[in-house]
């Protein structure tokens, strides 16, 4: 089982980022959590950039190293904050970047939201994949309370509190209990 971690954040010190580390930690045998880095390096989403069936398609080689690697994926896991009652843009323009790819529809995903406050971004969030042909795992998707929080990954998977439902999310995932 492959697993695509995205974290909506690309801040150094980011809960989000770093539950999602503690995931990687947690991972059991047989299932490789992989965090996707390049998420402050895509370009803004240009339709002119993205002619996906045309031979010799300008889309950005960062852009298509993305897709590759939703493609290659079983599952994605995603850990998104919220700005200003919604999305990051980074975190939109990336799966701007996805909606005109096949790699997405029926991939399955599972949402992780690391604080309360995020709760307009969550919905939101389930709204943009559900659009995009998202399997949500509703199983897989947790809240776990890191909202003051100064837990690095490690610290973070060895806190039950917030190790269980990550390996929860984790279980549920792999198992693909769709809603």
């Amino acid at each position: 089982m492959r697993i695509l971690a995205i974290s909506g954040s690309l801040r150094a010190g980011s809960t989000n980022t770093a539950a999602l580390r503690a995931v990687k930690l947690l991972a059991p045998e047989g299932v490789e959590v992989r965090l996707y880095d390049g998420l402050g390096n895509l370009p803004h989403y240009n339709p002119d950039l993205d002619d996906t069936g045309q031979e010799g398609s300008p889309v950005p080689p960062i852009a298509q190293d993305l897709r590759t690697a939703v493609e290659e994926a079983d599952a994605l896991l995603i850990a998104c904050p919220e700005y200003a009652h919604g999305v990051p843009g980074v975190m939109k323009n990336a799966l701007d970047w996805l909606v005109s790819g096949v790699e997405f529809p029926g991939k399955r995903v599972a949402l992780i939201n690391a604080s309360p406050r995020a709760a307009h971004a969550q919905a939101a969030l389930r709204e943009i994949l559900t659009t995009m042909s998202a399997v949500l795992v509703e199983d897989a998707c947790v809240d776990v309370p890191l909202l003051g929080s100064t837990a690095d990954a490690a610290g973070i998977a060895a806190d039950a509190v917030f190790a269980e439902p990550l390996r929860g999310a984790l279980a549920a995932l792999a198992q693909g209990q769709a809603a």
